[in-house]
């Protein structure tokens, strides 16, 4: 269920900068930096640049089955 929010002007024109540069919407920027620092809590061993990757991978849809062995 879609809610609206109220965040600051200067967060969402930061969101809309790196959104325009990862080729994402401002909300789908938003909820990626949200899932980074969720993840980054929960994984407090994790490198930032490692968590982006995780992300960046499960965000991907496969192009092809991987078969095991």
């Amino acid at each position: 269920m879609a809610q609206t929010v109220k965040l600051s002007d200067e967060l969402v024109e930061d969101a809309k900068r790196i959104a325009a540069i990862e080729h994402r919407s401002v909300p789908r920027q938003i909820e990626f930096y949200f899932r980074m620092a969720l993840t980054a809590e929960e994984n407090p061993d994790l490198s930032f640049s490692l968590i982006r990757e995780i992300l960046k991978a499960d965000s991907q849809e496969a192009t092809e089955e991987y078969v095991a062995g």
